[in-house]
């Protein structure tokens, strides 16, 4: 029994195919829904694989991203001879100069920080810079917080 099932889904023709033909023979207008599209597969080729649905379904989104359908108001059709190209996401770039003949280009460089070198000898430390006099602000006084003053004591051991 499970031989026949496998001589039957290896017997049918590829799923985009089976699309392609689907909506020939189909022949509306306004295209045909997916439904429709999986009754005549089902009629034409008879009992179709499980998972059929699933199928049917990755099948027409990857047709429908790669431009083969369009899909209009839940119905999928071919598109006309004048249709425009689809555009993916974003802005489109830049119409490109041709190079003359004989130019090579170098390899593009390769995006975000570049990695240190292991070998390479290690990086002196960088110095502090010198505490200088005390910056003052317009009112005379220096910023931030007043020093500590530490007492100083006085030659006979009172502190002052």
């Amino acid at each position: 029994m499970a031989t026949e099932d496998l001589s039957k889904t290896s017997s049918l023709p590829p799923y985009p195919q089976m699309i392609m033909e689907a909506i020939d023979a189909l022949n509306q207008p306004e295209g045909a829904n997916k439904s429709s599209i999986s009754k005549y597969m089902e009629s034409k080729y008879g009992e179709m694989p499980p998972g059929h649905a699933d199928l049917l379904t990755a099948h027409l989104t990857k047709m429908k991203d790669s431009g083969e359908l369009l899909l209009i108001k839940n119905n999928y059709l071919k598109p006309g001879a004048d249709a425009p190209l689809k555009r993916g996401r974003g802005r489109p770039p830049k119409p490109k100069e041709p190079l003359p003949p004989g130019v090579v280009l170098a390899p593009p460089r390769p995006r975000g920080r570049p990695r240190k070198d292991p070998n390479a000898p290690p990086a002196p430390k960088k110095l502090k810079p010198s505490a200088g006099p005390p910056k003052v602000s317009k009112t005379g006084r220096p910023r931030g917080r007043p020093r500590k003053v530490q007492p100083q004591l006085v030659q006979n051991g009172v502190e002052a």
